[in-house]
């Protein structure tokens, strides 16, 4: 049994969207309700905060210092160090009903960025892909977007909607565009399980963060279950692969909407976990603005 260890101590209402940014060698991750972005490296003992006025959720790197990151109203390039940001474009900022979800770079230089209902409402969400300042809707409608993330051969994209609980993928072309139509991969709620977010690793298998069921499980490629880690927090949220070698699993994980006694029994719902795996994930990759 791997040793899963709390990263970092921070209680997030709505944990999500961590990124292992690999020039500053440090952990970025969300508070989306507490409209937080937090960044820590693995010697510090503390994690820096930065707070905006709207809801945050997910970013991809540019550079060393900025950021292209989500939120409800629109995508902004975010320099880390400053906290100043600029607006690239909007995204569905004129819609008072949502937020930005869960977000990945794609190996294309493109960022994949999903939208649902700030109170989770049907079908109001959709899945968009930025690339070289072009944004198109990719997919719609879905409930709560999560576990976009790619094969290293960057031939492939996945995706789920959590609400009917199934993670599908898509092929892309030369530039990182669908190029059909998305098949199932896995039916989760054949286990009763719902999916979040999710990370693939250098062997292509898919870690899957499971909400509800304090775990992330690890799937082949085409859907057959391999492994799962268990966490101290039931709404585990995403995982990513970090560290020096990239094989730490980094875990964000939520409080929001557990009962009294499910806090009492996982106090640190919320935290981010860590644990140290004998698998490799992917160097988070850069988004390309033009």
């Amino acid at each position: 049994m791997k040793l899963v260890e709390v990263f970092d101590e921070t209680l997030c209402s709505l944990g999500e969207g961590p990124l292992w940014h690999p020039l500053r060698e440090s952990l970025i991750w969300f508070d989306i309700m507490g409209k937080s972005l937090f960044e820590r490296k693995t010697v510090d003992t503390k994690a820096r905060r930065l707070s905006f006025e709207n809801y945050v959720s997910a970013a991809g790197w540019i550079n060393e210092t900025e950021l292209l990151m989500a939120s409800s109203l629109d995508l902004v390039k975010l320099d880390i160090n400053s906290g100043d940001s600029i607006k690239v474009l909007d995204l569905e900022g004129d819609n008072n009903l949502t937020r930005s979800n869960d977000g990945r770079a794609d190996p294309y230089g493109g960022f994949w960025i999903g939208t649902m209902g700030i109170k989770s409402e049907k079908d109001i969400g959709a899945i968009y892909r930025f690339y070289k300042g072009e944004l198109r809707k990719l997919f719609s409608p879905i409930s709560i977007p999560n576990s976009i993330c790619f094969s290293p051969c960057g031939t492939t994209a996945y995706f789920t909607d959590t609400v009917p609980g199934l993670i599908l993928r898509v092929e892309l072309d030369t530039v990182g565009w669908p190029k059909s139509k998305p098949e199932v991969v896995l039916d989760c709620r054949k286990d009763d399980l719902n999916p979040d977010g999710s990370i693939v690793d250098q062997e292509g298998c898919i870690w899957n963060a499971q909400w509800g069921a304090s775990r992330v499980a690890r799937y082949s490629p085409n859907g057959e279950f391999l492994d799962s880690l268990e966490f101290d927090a039931p709404q585990t949220s995403c995982p990513e692969f970090g560290g020096d070698d990239l094989s730490t699993l980094f875990v964000t994980s939520a409080r929001v909407d557990l009962s009294e006694r499910q806090l009492h029994e996982a106090p640190m719902s919320g935290a981010v976990f860590s644990v140290k795996t004998d698998y490799k994930g992917q160097k988070a990759h850069q988004i390309l603005l033009s």
